[in-house]
């Protein structure tokens, strides 16, 4: 369906700031602050991602500013005793970056999103060179599908894949909810529409009463047929 945004690339964010690795501590604060956001990408000469900053990444600086770095040390705080010493890019970093394809579905970047415990993700291409980068707020941009837009693409689907007319098998949306009435021939084919229905980009639930026996139309007797 053309209106629905299957891709990473038809969400993701561009143009998208970077830095590279000698971009020094001030550098990185002001770009943060300038494009408004809490994450940067960082960059070989090429654009290929080697690595993220954010402002996670920063504030050990501050936090640690007048605390004893023996006393650190000896309470397993290294990794932030050496962020709070660093003072470029390529110190700060969290790497490998974690990155995804902008062909990869919704789904596989949410899940991406989900197993490293991150809050966006740089998007590259298929050189490994960056191209954008999406956030959780762009994956739930779907969300935001108007309910016509919704119910249009579910009777699509109906009708694409179990060829139901619409006087049998009604579809409503109200506030991304997906409710299904009407009849099926095979009512064990409702969990299987439901299925379908569910996985559509932008649905937040669906909902079904639905009975096992449609209508059968009345086929005239052809002329000259044995009864």
């Amino acid at each position: 369906m053309p209106n629905t945004p299957h891709r990473v690339s038809d969400v993701m964010t561009q143009p998208v700031a970077a830095v590279d690795r000698a971009a020094g501590f001030k550098k990185i604060v002001e770009t943060l602050r300038r494009w408004h956001v809490s994450a940067l990408p960082v960059v070989s000469a090429e654009r290929r991602v080697v690595g993220v900053v954010s402002e996670a990444d920063l504030l050990p600086k501050e936090g640690f500013r007048e605390a004893d770095a023996d006393v650190l040390e000896r309470l397993r705080l290294v990794d932030d005793v050496r962020r709070a010493e660093a003072v470029t890019a390529g110190e700060l970093m969290t790497t490998p970056a974690v990155t995804v394809h902008g062909d990869a579905t919704l789904a596989q970047a949410a899940r991406t999103m989900a197993q490293a415990s991150v809050k966006r993700l740089p998007v590259v291409d298929g050189g490994g060179l960056l191209v954008g980068i999406v956030s959780r707020a762009d994956l739930l941009k779907v969300f935001l599908r108007s309910d016509d837009d919704l119910a249009q693409e579910v009777r699509g689907v109906l009708a694409k894949f179990f060829a139901v007319p619409t006087r049998d098998l009604h579809v409503v949306v109200a506030d991304g909810v997906v409710t299904l009435s009407g009849h099926l021939r095979d009512r064990s084919l409702v969990p299987v529409v439901a299925r379908l229905v569910r996985s559509i980009e932008g649905v937040v639930d669906v909902e079904y009463d639905v009975t096992g026996v449609a209508s059968v139309p009345v086929v005239p007797p052809v002329p000259g047929a044995i009864p």
